[in-house]
């Protein structure tokens, strides 16, 4: 039996879960036009525990989302999380920020690309086909006409970067799903069981968030 405290700060939606052994056991988020992780995400992981009648030494781990995201969110939450491992002496596991934001779709063909707004019509974004293998990797990108060409399936766009592709993919092959606007710290469980079973972890000391520097570098140039 493991207890897992997972972590989800990337984007707007500051969330928490915790979970036993891959299932959600409890879901705590707010996603807002200003970033309030800062104020929220400490107070959430102690109600969310409070609510389990569970206690900080009944963890076995602790997941954060990883990024790409927002710099500021995914710096809190890593902060936090590394924190927690430190003063618990308990394990990180760290969860693609992307992966989290497609498990919450689940299709039968084509394939599904989760977006992130990274400002004006650029998005973070990856492909993961039906069964949610990641097929090409993440990377920030402008959104044009001739973007995902080379797709010849049907793709659908899920994610707050989602929305702005609207404006120059019309629906036909690419298949909107708005409901669908923010990663969740409840896809996070199923994902950070699976790293635990296998002791995928990372170091608490050296890791940092995952934030594609060199693409916001280069844009500058």
């Amino acid at each position: 039996m493991a207890y897992i405290l997972n972590i989800e700060t990337a984007t707007k939606n500051c969330s928490v879960s915790i979970a036993k052994d891959g299932e959600t056991l409890l879901c705590k988020e707010i996603a807002e036009q200003g970033y309030s992780h800062a104020e929220k995400l400490h107070v959430f992981i102690s109600e969310a525990l409070a609510a389990l009648n569970l206690d900080f030494s009944d963890l076995d781990a602790i997941a954060v989302s990883q990024g790409p995201g927002s710099y500021t969110g995914l710096r809190i939450g890593v902060s936090a999380a590394k924190g927690l491992c430190y003063a618990l002496n308990i394990q990180l596991i760290a969860v693609d920020t992307l992966e989290v934001l497609a498990s919450a779709i689940s299709v039968e063909n084509g394939v599904v690309i989760p977006m992130i707004d990274a400002r004006r019509m650029e998005v973070y974004s990856a492909v993961f086909s039906s069964d949610m293998l990641k097929i090409r990797d993440t990377k920030a990108e402008i959104i044009t006409q001739e973007s995902f060409a080379e797709i010849t399936e049907t793709i659908h766009f899920i994610g707050d970067g989602a929305l702005k592709c609207q404006e120059v993919l019309p629906s036909g092959q690419f298949v909107y799903h708005p409901e669908i606007i923010y990663p969740s710290a409840k896809q996070m469980s199923a994902l950070s069981f699976e790293k635990h079973k296998k002791s995928d972890t990372v170091d608490v000391a050296y890791f940092e968030p995952f934030y594609l520097k060199d693409f916001l570098v280069e844009k500058k140039l």
